[in-house]
């Protein structure tokens, strides 16, 4: 294990690197939260496939296809559908924006009214997005040095957090294009034909394996059409993939570069899928689906391709966490202290330092996230309450402004309260892993936002004229230097 823990510990290094040269690159707020807003396609496309593909992707969706079979691939596929139909319906409008958070764009698209509370659901999800990453950890050091559950969580987590506070999205930028490759060769061409070979083949494991673990849709369709609900719709509208988009130099470079990524978490999908089939017929009898990705890699691998694969592993895990920490960190900042601070001091005419504020509050969200990684058990239900909180309450406002002129504030408002209570509910009704808090929430969310809409007066003129004016790209320019509007 000598050149695998040799190829680990390198990586780990080279992450920290990568934050200290960033931070000799962030010399603004746009530079520190948005990379200058200046990634080109190819960068582009491998630091948004890495912020999607996380720990879940790889360790899960390997575990998933432990437990299902090809049909395991759908909740990655339904990542990737989601990733491309943001692509290619949305990305240019809203890297036109220049904004930096959706909260912002609510707040543009409805007059400046919908941004506090929208932070708040966004907060949430992004915080346990990232709790959710960091937990992950503990899997990966386990299996690496048998190390404490806590003590891998501070490891891990203190490495991102020192990245990210370093350079922010220049750091991770670059953390990510190195995971990007570290996933490809890892997964996809070590990973793979070593787990089918070691298997006998495709026919090998058809004879060993019920016909239902090549059945592409055996793992049920109403779980599917959950996964649409929850991923699908979920990447349309998370901070922490807007905040990618945000990067992009051009919208043809939003459009192109997340095509691409897209795609190439479909071909992720089924790799996943695929492997953890193999581990089904090479072990039959694991504890926990789960646990079918470090199986694999421990037992069947050889030394050095080991580490090198458990390095992919750590990549996963490490660009999803620095990708939320950034995106939690920027809504903490941007939609709910800066307002706040507004209004508390509003008059006082105080200069601050915005790339020292982020930083700080990075520092801040990094320490609050790692604690509770700590003290939390049950990952699952924590990314289940996030995602159904962010679906729910999220998804019909912010689509309905980007696609309805008749949407209002008041309908926006209604439909963000409406939705997340209702979600809130319904949990507590039929259990949090159940899938009816999303379906009926999401449905509550749209009939209240249809409704109000239309019984409220319609979205100021000239409001809906600036709009027009920064969906076209114009307008948002005086943003990258000037202090942002602060709106109640």
């Amino acid at each position: 294990m000598a050149v695998d823990y040799a190829v680990i510990i390198v990586y780990l290094a080279g992450m920290l690197a990568m934050g200290w040269w960033g931070m000799r690159r962030a010399k603004s707020k746009s530079e520190f939260l948005v990379a200058g807003r200046r990634l080109g396609p190819w960068m582009y496309s491998g630091t948004m496939a890495a912020i999607v593909l996380g720990g879940a992707s790889t360790i899960g969706g390997v575990g998933l296809g432990y437990q299902y079979g090809l049909s395991g691939a759908w909740m990655v596929f339904t990542i990737g559908l989601g990733l491309l139909a943001l692509s290619v319906f949305f990305s240019a409008r809203i890297a036109r924006l220049k904004v930096y958070t959706v909260s912002e764009m609510l707040d543009l698209r409805y007059g400046g009214r919908a941004g506090l509370i929208s932070g708040v659901v966004m907060w949430a999800y992004t915080l346990m997005l990232a709790v959710t990453s960091t937990i992950a950890y503990a899997t990966i050091f386990d299996v690496l040095f048998d190390m404490n559950r806590t003590v891998a969580i501070i490891l891990g987590g203190a490495i991102v957090v020192a990245y990210s506070t370093l350079g922010g999205m220049w750091s991770i930028t670059l953390t990510d294009m190195v995971q990007f490759v570290v996933k490809t060769i890892g997964v996809l061409l070590l990973l793979l034909p070593i787990a089918v070979i070691k298997a006998g083949g495709f026919s090998e494991m058809k004879a060993k394996l019920p016909t239902e673990y090549f059945d592409p849709l055996g793992i049920g369709g109403e779980t599917i059409f959950t996964y649409v609900l929850i991923y699908t719709f979920g990447m349309l509208i998370g901070q922490d993939i807007w905040q990618r988009v945000f990067t992009a130099k051009s919208d043809r470079t939003a459009r192109w570069g997340g095509t691409v990524a897209g795609t190439y978490c479909l071909v992720y999908a089924i790799a996943g899928a695929v492997i953890g089939t193999a581990a089904k017929v090479m072990y039959p009898k694991l504890p926990s689906a789960d646990a079918a990705f470090a199986t694999i890699v421990k037992d069947e691998l050889p030394v050095g391709v080991r580490g090198l694969v458990l390095a992919a592993a750590l990549a996963a895990v490490m660009s999803t966490s620095s990708g939320a920490l950034i995106a939690c960190a920027t809504v903490a900042n941007n939609d709910i202290w800066s307002r706040l601070r507004g209004v508390v001091s509003r008059g006082g005419g105080e200069e601050h330092d915005e790339v020292k504020g982020n930083r700080a509050f990075i520092l801040i969200m990094g320490v609050a996230v790692i604690a509770i990684a700590i003290a939390l058990n049950n990952v699952v239900e924590a990314l289940t309450v996030a995602y159904n909180l962010l679906v729910g309450g999220l998804l019909v406002p912010i689509l309905g402004g980007l696609l309805w002129r008749r949407g209002t504030a008041a309908g926006a408002l209604a439909s963000v309260a409406v939705g997340g209570l209702a979600v809130i509910g319904l949990m507590a009704s039929y259990g949090i892993l159940a899938n009816e808090p999303v379906y009926y929430g999401l449905l509550s969310s749209l009939v209240v936002y249809v409704v109000v809409s239309l019984a409220t007066k319609p979205t100021d003129a000239a409001v809906l004229a600036a709009w027009r004016e920064r969906l076209a790209g114009r307008g948002g320019e005086t943003m990258e230097t000037a202090p942002e509007p602060v709106t109640a």
